[in-house]
């Protein structure tokens, strides 16, 4: 049974963790357009630095999570958060883009280790006491993370560029990785395995075959791509002739990231209830409409449409999420959510470019058209699916 003590503090470190972890991942977000100006990219191009950051993040989860199994997880934990808070120390310093994207590639690998890790941390070390409440606070620093680097690299990019913004969230991000490194526990119950691969592929291998968990995937990657390429480029609209916002407040539209956290609880909530093809089909259909309400130029409209969209999009992921760790079959359940995170951070990557494409290429009626129609073929896998649990045998 876990102290009272020790489980405020594994919450605390892991919130801060989370949080410097999602900072670190998006920082070059806000300042893009900054970026691009300064080495002459079209936005696709400078989309790349958030790219290439969940592509590392994407393509490490798995042999990493594999590797805390016998290194420890605090271990590798600590280990991948400090080296990919050096990287993020180290880019403002950095004036060469093809550089630069290749340091972020690294970083994402890096903070792989903490997000593929995490959950497993805190089932072991909490016997499941209060699981979900601080598997909650976690995802909660997820969301804070994501939105306060956001928030801080745009305004504080307004004032000393770029670089400035990135050094901003580096810096808070060092902060909370101190905290972290300091608070959390040592391991009293993993019990530390031999790598076997042979398992782990077939775990794989199970969790690519049975077509009940495609559907959640598709919702991971399309509907992650759509949300990424909306925020990596709406500071481009927004900050750009009619609208004409200036950067700092441009940043402030990341507050709608905020919504998600209210929505993903509830999603989970409600798929309980009502089921999850119900409950997932609502949640995509709310985010296309925030979509589309984003079409007018109008700063108000687009500002409430992201709310929208923002909160079906991860009222989506919330269900899709649960759905994995329900259908899939035990032997193969953390091979599942390493392929969910890998359908999630791969969506990222590529639609991130690809959306980033559109945009620079048909303007945002055109990026519109396209992550509506990835939202409709995710949405057209969930209706025809069936989410209960994997047939024995």
């Amino acid at each position: 049974m876990v102290s009272a003590g020790r489980l405020r503090r594994i919450r605390f470190a892991l919130l801060l963790g989370a949080l410097a972890l999602f900072a670190l991942l998006y920082a070059p977000q806000p300042v893009l357009p900054q970026l691009a100006d300064e080495y002459g990219l079209s936005p696709g191009a400078a989309a790349l630095l958030v790219s290439a950051a969940t592509l590392g993040l994407a393509v490490s989860a798995i042999p990493l999570g594999t590797l805390s199994e016998a290194i420890g997880r605090r271990r590798t934990m600590i280990t991948t958060l400090v080296i990919a808070e050096v990287l993020g120390l180290l880019l403002p310093w950095v004036h060469s883009f093809p550089l630069m994207v290749g340091l972020r590639l690294v970083q994402g690998a890096a903070i792989a280790g903490l997000a593929a890790v995490a959950t497993a941390y805190l089932a072991d070390e909490t016997g499941g006491v209060r699981l979900g409440t601080t598997v909650g606070l976690y995802v909660a620093g997820t969301t804070i993370g994501g939105m306060t680097g956001r928030l801080l690299g745009g305004i504080v990019g307004d004032f000393w560029g770029w670089s400035g913004g990135v050094l901003a969230v580096a810096l808070l991000a060092a902060v909370c990785t101190v905290a972290f490194v300091v608070l959390l526990p040592s391991e009293l119950h993993h019990q530390r395995q031999p790598l076997r691969w042979k398992p782990l592929l077939g775990g794989l291998s199970a969790a690519l075959r049975d077509p009940g968990l495609h559907p959640p995937y598709l919702v991971a990657a399309l509907g992650m791509g759509s949300f990424v390429t909306v925020y990596n480029v709406l500071a481009f609209r927004i900050t750009a002739p009619p609208l004409l916002l200036p950067p700092a407040l441009a940043a402030l539209a990341f507050l709608a990231y905020a919504a998600g956290t209210v929505t993903s609880a509830v999603a989970g909530r409600a798929a309980d209830r009502w089921g999850r093809v119900r409950v997932l089909l609502s949640s995509l259909a709310v985010t296309v409409a925030g979509l589309l309400l984003m079409l007018p130029d109008s700063v108000p409209v687009i500002l409430v449409g992201l709310v929208i969209f923002t909160g079906g999009f991860f009222g989506a992921h919330s269900v899709a999420n649960g759905w994995v760790g329900t259908r899939a079959s035990k032997q193969a359940r953390g091979q599942a959510s390493a392929l969910y995170q890998l359908a999630y951070y791969g969506g990222s990557s590529i639609g991130g470019v690809l959306g980033g494409i559109a945009y620079g290429t048909w303007g945002w009626s055109g990026m519109t058209l396209l992550l509506t129609a990835w939202l409709a073929v995710a949405g057209i896998a969930v209706l025809f699916s069936r989410p209960g649990p994997a047939p024995r045998g």
